[in-house]
């Protein structure tokens, strides 16, 4: 059975936020803030399977990586899409 996913977000000035603070990406990637730190920012989604395992002590140690400012001209360039 399917289960609809949704992922919350406050991040207000994301492209992929939405009304009710929910992410609206067709993808995210989230990971240690010490990995994140090593990223640059065209890493998404689209290349998780590539990265190796981060674990962290606590949600405080983890990034997402899928953010988008609302009038960037790269939200598009990942391949990851607004879903409506």
């Amino acid at each position: 059975m399917f289960v609809a996913q949704h992922i919350h977000c406050s991040v207000s000035n994301c492209h992929y936020w939405s009304q009710g603070n929910v992410c609206k990406a067709s993808e995210i990637i989230v990971t240690s803030d010490s990995k994140a730190v090593d990223l640059p920012d065209q890493v998404d989604a689209k290349m998780a399977a590539q990265f190796q395992e981060t674990p962290t002590g606590s949600c405080m140690e983890t990034c997402c990586k899928t953010f988008v400012a609302k009038d960037a001209p790269e939200k598009s360039v990942d391949g990851i899409m607004k879903q409506s």
